[in-house]
């Protein structure tokens, strides 16, 4: 074999092999449990965040500042309201985005995680603001995480 070849052929294979297995964050998940569906993106074709929510009665679509994110040692809370009103209060869900590395040759991965449904209690009433204001529920969700070129 020619030196130049071998040489070449050295110096390459760990950049190749490092490239091949470096991790890819995920920007694009899709995920399903009881009668929810979740899409959310972390770009788009126009650089912004997207999430999509259905459930047994709506179907929402949210984008940019719509979409608050909170990073924390559990994974990223990405949270949307769902549901407002003036003097009862609202409607949040929270998906608990977990850390997933893909690499490139594996760009998508199957993924389960919880997407939380809280509502936020709330009375023009004074005495009526009394205890608990949050109640939560549950649901367990599956699907995929994967690396989307936009």
């Amino acid at each position: 074999m020619n030196i130049r070849i071998l040489t070449l052929l050295l110096l390459c294979t760990p950049f190749l092999a490092s490239t091949q297995q470096s991790p890819f964050a995920p920007n694009h998940y899709q995920l399903h449990g009881g009668n929810l569906h979740v899409t959310y993106s972390t770009t788009s074709f126009t650089g912004k965040p997207q999430l999509s929510y259905q459930d047994g009665s709506q179907s929402l679509n949210f984008t940019s500042d719509e979409i608050r994110k909170t990073s924390s040692e559990i994974g990223t809370l990405v949270t949307v309201t769902i549901r407002k009103t003036v003097d009862s209060g609202s409607t949040t869900f929270t998906l608990l985005v977990p850390t997933v590395n893909l690499t490139a040759t594996v760009m998508t991965a199957p993924i389960q995680t919880v997407g939380i449904t809280t509502v936020h209690k709330f009375s023009v009433v004074p005495a009526a603001n009394q205890g608990q204001t949050e109640f939560y529920t549950d649901t367990q969700l599956s699907g995929t995480a994967s690396h989307v070129v936009f």
